[in-house]
Formats: C-alpha cells, structure tokens, sequence
C-alpha cells in the first residue's frame, strides 16, 4: 500500500511533467531505433576508433555483434575516493571480455575535491565543475563508438554531472561503479572538538593537521556521510548500482568481484546485449521520488536540492522544493550518520545500511517498488546485501534488523517521524534548512543580523570578538549568479562555538553550506539571490530576522515597503579573477537559481 503523500507529489510531479517527459522519452526511442550507433561510423570513423586496439579487440568492434562499453572515469590521484579507480578500466576490460563484450575508456572528466577547496577561491568553480563533467561526459560519448555506459564517479559534483551528460545518451543503458569510503580514522566527535579548539585559537596548526589527517587517512570516500556518500546511497535507492555496492571499502576482494559483475551486467543490458535497457526509462518520476525518500530517511546532504532538480531536467521530470517539503512530512528519519550523529558510513553499512533502509521504507509504502533498476525489475532486489563466495558475488538476504539502534532504526521506532528537510518561505524568498543534525531548541531563532559579503569577514569578526552574541550571520553575493554558490563550510567550526557558548545563533545566505550541515541551524540557498535584487541583499545590520525551522518561515521584520526604500547591496561580482575564476563569467551570466538546479546549460 503506496503512502498517500508519496502518491500524490509522484503525481503532481508527474502531471508537471507531461509534456518534457514525453519529448525527452521521443527523442531517446528515436536515438534506440538506429540502431547500434558504432554500425553507422564508415570505415575511417571507426578505423581511428579501434586503432590502439589489439588484434582482438579490433575483431570485435569491427563488427556489431559484441557490445563496446564505453568508461568514463572520473579518476585522479589528489582526490582519495577517486584515487582507487586508476586501475579500474583494466578490470572492466578483461570482465566485459570474459562477458562477450569490449570495454574503452570512452573519456575522463574533472574532480575536484571539495574538502581541498573549502574556503579556498577554488570553490567558486565547485558547482559548475557539475555542468563542465556533464557535457565532458557528452563530449566522450558524442564518438557513438558504444553500447552501453560504465561511470566511475562518487563525490560531490561528479555523480550528478556523470548521470547529467549520460541522459543525454539515454537510450544507453548506464552502470555506476563506486569505489567505496575509506576504513574509519578517529572518531567525528574528537575530530569536531578538535576543529572547534583551533577556531577558538586554543591548539595551533600542528595539531588541527594531525586532527585532520587521521580522519582523512587513506584511499576512499570521506567517511561522514556528506554529498559524496549521500551520492551513493541515492543511486542505489534510484537503482542506478548494483544492490550493496556502496559502501563496501577498496582494496577488498568484495570491492573487485563487485566492479566485475557490473561490467558483466553492463553487458547484459547493452543496446544489444540480451536484456536491453535504456538508462532514460530507468530514471523515471518514481525512481526520482525514490530518490528524495532516501536522502530524507538518511538525513542526506542539502546538495541535493540542487542536485536532483538538475536530475530530473536532463531526464525530462520537473520537480522543485515543494516535493521535498511534503515527502519530508511523510518519511521518517532512519538513520543518525555524522553530522546527524556519531557514527560514520562504515557503522552504517555494518548496522544493516542501504538494505535494512529500502525494505523498511518499501514495507511502509514510502518507496515505489514498480520501477526498472539496472539489476532488474522491482525495488526489492535492492533488500539484498552483497557476500563474496568464491571469488564472485552472491547477494542474500540483508538486516531485517538493525544491529545498532542508535545509528540505524526502523518505520515503526524511527530518530524523528519526518524527514529533517524544511523548505523555508517569507519575506526574504525561498530557501532551506536541514534541521535533522540541528537540536530542537536550536531550530527557530529570532536576533539581530550581522550582514557579510565573504565567510572570511565572517571569521575576522568573530576572532575580533565581534559576535559575543545573539546573532543571525547574513552572507550575501553567494549564489550562482554571484560567484558559482561555493559551500560555506569554513563557517561551521566558528558558528558552532557560539552556540556552545550560550548564543542564539543562525546563518542565512545565498549561498550553499553543503553535505556537511550540521548542528547550526542554517537557512541556505535563499533565492531571489541578492545580485538578483533578493531582499537578502537589503538587510542591515541590526535588522531582526526570524529563522523558524519547525514551521518553515524566513523573514525579516519589515513590510516591503521599507525594503523597496533600500538599494541593495553592490558587490562586485564581475572582477573575479584567479584559479580559472574568470573563465567561467558565461556560466555565472547564464546561471539559474538554486531551486531550478542552479545550472547554466
């Protein structure tokens, strides 16, 4: 039995989508129609294609009957959960051969590291690296060598980029392949104390690095669960992996038999392999809708508000924050992963994970079970957990119940009976608030505004003693159009003291405070931004402002006619200059709001 309130926004989002779900249907079942696209390439075309190959692999593609699967990786060795993947294409070569198929690396696309960037002028460039990996992924695939589509991608941007430009080629199938979070470092609590300490000028920067370092240790995903591991559990809630891939670790025996039967289903399903399937019917309203229940259940990053709107247009789906805020009343919190708790997403995993999540949330109507996944048809493949017998992969029943209460629960006993993401609605626009990490009586705070332009003024005033009080932070000029929404997670440490010292505190801004979010409450991607003339743009210092996460309400109290009589703020947004800054001015021209996805294509 389909919850009401799933059913319904699945069906408003639906009905919004008539139209631009059909034509993007139309044209991927007219793109299937031709054919195999390498059969249409004359002899020079596919000459250059199979040049490099050895005598084999020439055979093979020379003709159409082995499936090609073209690899676009997203490996480099600076970023840790991308580091695994340099020996990747090897192993999918020799498992799509044993499978009766060819595997090329169709092309690379960038990754950057966030953790790398935060605070850093770099960061600008971090939310439209999406967009530059979605048509690179376009670019590798416009040769029309191939059958089928392998995707070697985890953090932040990437997924959402790879999935982006592999729907321009929707009538491919598609296999994302993580590489899985590196083994736990210490625990978030020491390593949150310890960042709070340096903010506080109590320890130096020896000791933060040393902090730092034995959390971030080794080949893997980051292990708090941020938007690189929210990427992954939403792709398999999405059935976009295969059941109980993701959060296995590198280097594992698991890890390889994992990346092996992918390539090997990836063949399976090609254009023309035996069981074709197309990656546009496999990103359906549902499986979207699916989406947002698991980053809800989790307490997911709020990078995906962003994220999964820019999803569903490049798949013809239209939804906006409204769907979140209503499936966010329905579906409970499940799961308690740092900076919603303690624990990390190796305790996840090993508490029951993915699995024991998607079979409660299937028992309890809040997940559609009629979709097509790139292991079969139906949801429920995805109960089942992942074992390495014999050096292959065999998938058993998952948890039925959680090994731990205190990171993983069920329907019936959840952490909180909604979802923790709130859209936010008032005077100064439209924006968001992940209250699942932040206490009750920390949600609604009403205070006198402190107005910043740049996170380091922010930083300078609080070394200077300067916010030894109840305060709202206000930092405008942060949005898409304004500088590329970079993550204002270098505010977390200095917010957070605080509040621990007594202060009702809050943020408010334009722009993004990313999958890191935590105990602060924070009221993000506000839109109209303030370059856009967005009332966020015309606040003052000393103006009171009412950020009530439990109701859903942003405002300041003033009418608008005492706002209209204000010019707002001038920021300099077009000298931007440095670390590749400049080349993107077209992107910051063209870009859109947060609540449309934030994208200039």
């Amino acid at each position: 039995m389909i919850n009401p309130i799933l059913e319904r926004v699945t069906e408003r989002v639906s009905t919004r989508s008539t139209d631009t779900r059909a034509d993007y249907l139309r044209r991927m079942q007219l793109a299937a129609d031709k054919g195999s696209g390498r059969g249409s390439l004359s002899c020079g075309n596919l000459a250059h294609g199979i040049a490099a190959e050895e005598t084999s692999a020439k055979q093979a593609l020379s003709s159409v009957r082995r499936s090609n699967i073209g690899i676009i990786t997203a490996f480099n060795d600076m970023l840790s959960a991308h580091q695994p993947y340099g020996r990747y294409p090897d192993i999918i070569k020799s498992a799509a051969w044993q499978a009766g198929g060819v595997a090329q690396v169709a092309g690379g696309v960038p990754a950057m590291c966030d953790g790398v960037t935060q605070g850093q002028p770099g960061m600008e460039l971090s939310l439209f690296s999406r967009d530059v990996i979605a048509m690179a992924t376009a670019v590798s695939l416009s040769h029309n060598m191939f059958d089928a589509v392998v995707a070697l991608g985890i953090c932040d941007k990437i997924v959402p980029g790879l999935l982006i430009g592999s729907l321009a080629f929707g009538h491919l199938p598609l296999m994302l392949i993580p590489a899985g979070p590196m083994p736990s470092g210490i625990p978030n609590a020491e390593k949150a104390r310890v960042r709070q300490l340096y903010a506080e000028g109590k320890i130096g920067r020896d000791e933060l690095l040393k902090s730092e370092s034995a959390s971030y240790h080794s080949a893997g995903t980051c292990t708090f669960y941020g938007t690189a591991n929210t990427n992954q559990l939403m792709m398999e809630f999405m059935g976009l992996q295969l059941p109980g891939s993701s959060f296995v670790n590198p280097a594992t025996e698991l890890r390889e038999a994992l990346t092996r039967a992918a390539t090997a289903r990836a063949v399976t399903v090609s254009a023309n392999g035996e069981q074709p399937q197309m990656l546009a019917n496999v990103v359906s309203e549902k499986s979207l809708i699916n989406a947002i229940v698991g980053l809800l259940a989790s307490g997911g990053s709020t990078n995906h508000l962003i994220h999964l709107v820019a999803i569903g247009k490049a798949a013809g789906i239209v939804i906006d924050w409204d769907d979140f805020d209503a499936l966010s009343a329905a579906v409970p919190l499940l799961a308690r992963v740092y900076p919603n708790g303690q624990a990390d997403v190796n305790h996840f995993h090993a508490a029951g994970g993915v699995q024991f999540m998607i079979g409660e949330l299937l028992d309890a109507g809040l997940l559609h079970g009629d979709v097509e996944t790139v292991a079969g048809t139906g949801l429920d493949r995805y109960r089942q957990e992942a074992f390495l017998v014999d050096g292959g992969v065999v998938w058993k029943d998952g948890a039925s119940a959680s090994h731990d209460l205190e990171i993983l629960r069920g329907c019936n006993d959840p952490f909180d009976t909604s979802g923790g993401m709130v859209v936010l609605r008032g005077n100064l626009g439209r924006g968001a608030i992940k209250v699942s990490a932040v206490k009750p009586e920390h949600r609604v705070v009403e205070a006198p505004v402190r107005v910043f332009q740049d996170q380091s003024q922010v930083v300078g005033a609080f070394e200077a003693g300067e916010l030894e009080r109840d305060v709202i932070v206000v930092v405008t000029h942060q949005g898409p159009r304004a500088n590329g929404m970079p993550e204002l997670h270098k505010l977390t440490p200095v917010l957070g003291v605080l509040q621990d010292r007594g202060f009702k505190v809050a943020l408010v801004t334009d722009g993004r405070m990313s999958g890191a979010s935590g105990k602060v409450p924070a009221a993000i991607h506000v839109h109209p931004e303030a370059i856009c003339e967005g009332n966020i743009g015309r606040l003052r210092d000393g103006d009171v402002v009412r950020l009530d996460g439990e109701n859903g309400v942003l405002e300041v109290f003033l009418d608008q006619a005492q706002l209209d009589e204000r010019e707002p703020a001038i920021v300099d947004c077009d000298d931007v200059f440095g670390m590749g800054r400049e080349l993107f001015t077209a992107f910051r021209e063209r870009a859109g709001d947060a609540e449309s996805g934030g994208s200039p294509i």
